[in-house]
Parts: structure tokens; sequence; C-alpha cells
């Protein structure tokens, strides 16, 4: 078993899925008491969350490679980045270390392609959601187009994002907002929709709905069990 990095706090409470998660797919792997790998970086959110609304992707990127070197010299074999909007900066992560950062982007990116999808809804934050480097990178590597909310939508996603699920409320009247605005999405030729943010998964699950979901907590984490096991990634839910 290969020791998994996860770079958290980015929130905790989408961190504390990511851990769940990954320790259940080393279990359905290998039964007995068996449990994950792993090392955590947890961040303290807000100074990381300021710098963000500053947009300020120098500094971040300074952070997170510091935080990235310290989980690799303590034995980490691959890097997860538990949060879509820094993916923005992963790239400039890898380059500062050694081991494999496992990019979420293209973990979905992969997953639409093989259900030969071409065309998927975006939700996450706004900077996910408006800035080109998760729609450029699915473009340009999977031939996969995006479509994200209107205006006045995707500032109700970020609202709910902030004040409510990054604090851990889950409320049915936010789900509701979230299932019409996927529903708009459809409409306008999406084929899936992408969870770009690990919080939403918090609030919408498959059941949920009748369109297809790519839970980006999931298969982020399923991909780091696949590094770590040499095995399948993990089972649809």
């Amino acid at each position: 078993m290969k020791t998994i990095g996860l770079l958290g706090g980015l929130t905790w409470e989408s961190s504390a899925e990511y851990y769940r998660l990954i320790n259940e797919m080393v279990f359905e792997r290998l039964g007995g008491r068996h449990s994950a790998e792993m090392i955590m970086a947890s961040l303290d959110f807000d100074p990381v969350n300021e710098l963000m609304k500053e947009q300020n992707w120098d500094g971040l990127a300074e952070i997170l490679a510091e935080k990235a070197l310290a989980l690799q010299a303590c034995g980490a074999e691959c890097l997860l980045i538990a949060c879509n909007t820094l993916h923005n900066i992963a790239d400039r992560v890898a380059g500062k270390i050694d081991i494999e950062l496992i990019n979420v982007i293209d973990v979905i990116g992969a997953e639409i392609r093989g259900k030969n999808m071409k065309c998927a809804g975006l939700m996450g934050s706004t900077y996910t959601m408006k800035m080109d480097f998760y729609r450029k990178r699915l473009s340009e590597k999977f031939g996969i187009q995006t479509v994200i909310p209107e205006e006045k939508d995707m500032e109700l996603i970020m609202e709910i994002i902030e004040n409510e699920l990054g604090k851990g409320e889950i409320k049915d009247s936010s789900r509701r907002q979230f299932l019409r605005i996927m529903g708009q999405m459809a409409e306008a030729g999406a084929e899936g929709i992408i969870l770009g943010c690990t919080e939403i998964p918090l609030l919408v699950k498959q059941p949920d709905t009748e369109f297809q979901l790519f839970d980006s907590t999931f298969l982020h984490s399923a991909a780091a069990v696949e590094f770590s096991l040499g095995t399948e990634g993990g089972k649809e839910r």
C-alpha cells in the first residue's frame, strides 16, 4: 500500500469526507481491519479564503507548496489537494514536489469521457465557474465542453457554499435550488453535472436527481485509492 498525502482543511468538512471515503474504499478492497496509509496536512481555511478573495494565487501557491513538501518529507507518495478551486495552481505545486499530484480535473475528465459524454454542467465556487482553468483543461485534454450557470445562480451557489456548506449546514431549500440550476444546465446541453466543489456533495447526492453527477470528492478519493493499491477506483455510490 502506497501512502496518500492529503492537503486538507479547504474546508475541514470536505476533508473529513475525503478521509471517510478513502478508508471505506480501502476496506472494500482489502477487508479485514484494513484502512488507508494516509498523511494529512490541514490548513486553517480562513486566511486561505482571504487570499482567494484577493486572488493572490502566488501567495497561495507558496503556502500549498510548503505543505506539499512537508507531506512528501513525511513519506507521502502522492498528493491530493482537497479543493477544486485551488487546482488553479495545482501545476505550480506539482512542479515543487517529486511525488505525483493527482489532479481532480483530470480524474473528472477521464470519468466523463469514459461515459461518452461531451458536454457537462459545472457547479463550484465562482472562481471555478468563472475562471478558465477548469473549463480549458477539460476542453484541451478531454474534448469536453462545459456549461456554467447564469450569473445570479453562480452568486447563489457561492453564497450557499460559503455560508452553509462550509459551516456544516445542510438545508433542503438549498438542495432544491441546486437541482433547479442543474435542470437549467441540462436544458442548455449538459449531459451530466460536475460537482466541482468538494463541499457540494455534502448537499446533493446521486439519489437526489436523475442527472448524472460527477462527484469530485468521491472520484478524487477513488483515484487516490487506485494509486495506493494499484486496483480499480471506488464504486459509484
